[in-house]
């Protein structure tokens, strides 16, 4: 702590005082920084979704599967046929959209095939209403 000592001048008036006294103003401070931290609210880093309760009752009759393979060099095949192009596979998805009950859609993409290839029938078939569409063997992604 320091202190002001006058000159001993021997003058019977006191000297000014030019210092402020900053401890009130970092009081007030620290404690408007306290209240700030106390009411900003708590970030959760979470999604919160509302999960079915139970197990379901097995299905009926074995859903249909449809599978799709994207290759290395962006060839598609359906249930191992050759898709020529997009509009056909296209076509393919509103079919499949349009059957009651929808077919399971497995895709499959080989390890070394592009994104964008996967990324686009993936777009397709979400455009063309198919609703359950899953992604198969992801394991090979996996060191």
């Amino acid at each position: 702590m320091a202190m002001n000592v006058g000159t001993g001048g021997g003058s019977s008036e006191p000297e000014v005082m030019i210092d402020i006294n900053t401890t009130p103003l970092i009081d007030v401070m620290l404690v408007l920084l306290v209240m700030l931290i106390i009411t900003i609210p708590i970030q959760l880093h979470a999604v919160n979704l509302n999960m079915p309760v139970g197990n379901p009752p097995p299905p009926l009759e074995k859903p249909v599967v449809v599978t799709i393979d994207v290759d290395f060099d962006g060839t598609i095949f359906w249930n191992g046929d050759i898709v020529p192009t997009r509009e056909a596979l296209e076509e393919r998805l509103t079919q499949a959209a349009a059957m009651v009950p929808q077919p399971e859609v497995h895709l499959r993409p080989n390890k070394l095939a592009e994104y964008k290839d996967v990324a686009a029938v993936m777009a397709a078939a979400q455009r063309l209403g198919v609703t359950k569409l899953g992604l198969v063997g992801n394991e090979q992604f996996v060191k």
